[in-house]
């Protein structure tokens, strides 16, 4: 018994956590920097003098359609159901036309005749039809031409697709 040697097993050291209390000291201290040095103008190609205003997009928007004989005419957004009555897909979609501007008050007062064709247009879609990954180009053309034959055929230059979701 005498005999016996101590247990001398070393216990592990823990690992110091002082690296992980520098790196994040560090990481904050280099992101506020960052945000101070974007939001002072001190990084070139940031500073506030590069970016248009919103009043500076409208009047670059107005000289273009002024230059190009351009207008915009907005479609109403609509939803509508995918895939027969007992379906719970839907389709939300919105659109604005590109007219002559000459034509932007006829484009207008047709509105209630082209969103009933794309209305009807969209209501025969069927799931199948959407899954494919030219089925945009496909229904763009398609509403298009609905929307030419119903407006004029030099009355409407393109249809433009600003939301296109499915749920």
């Amino acid at each position: 018994m005498a005999d016996e040697e101590p247990n001398t097993q070393e216990v592990p050291k823990k690992s110091s956590k002082l690296p992980l209390i520098i790196g994040l000291v560090l990481g904050l201290a280099g992101g506020g920097g960052g945000f101070f040095a974007a939001y002072a103008g001190l990084i070139p190609g940031l500073s506030e003098e590069e970016h248009a205003t919103p009043q500076e997009v409208h009047e670059t928007e107005t000289e273009l359609e002024s230059v190009t004989g351009l207008a915009f005419v907005p479609v109403d957004p609509m939803v509508v159901s995918i895939g027969g009555l007992g379906s719970d897909t839907h389709l939300r979609f919105r659109a604005q036309l590109e007219v002559p501007a000459s034509y932007e008050s006829d484009v207008t007062t047709l509105m209630p005749r082209i969103v009933d064709v794309l209305n009807n247009y969209l209501r025969a879609l069927e799931l199948a039809d959407l899954e494919s990954n030219a089925a945009l180009v496909r229904l763009r053309s398609q509403m298009l031409r609905r929307v030419k034959v119903v407006a004029g055929e030099d009355r409407v230059r393109d249809l433009l697709v600003m939301e296109f979701v499915m749920n």
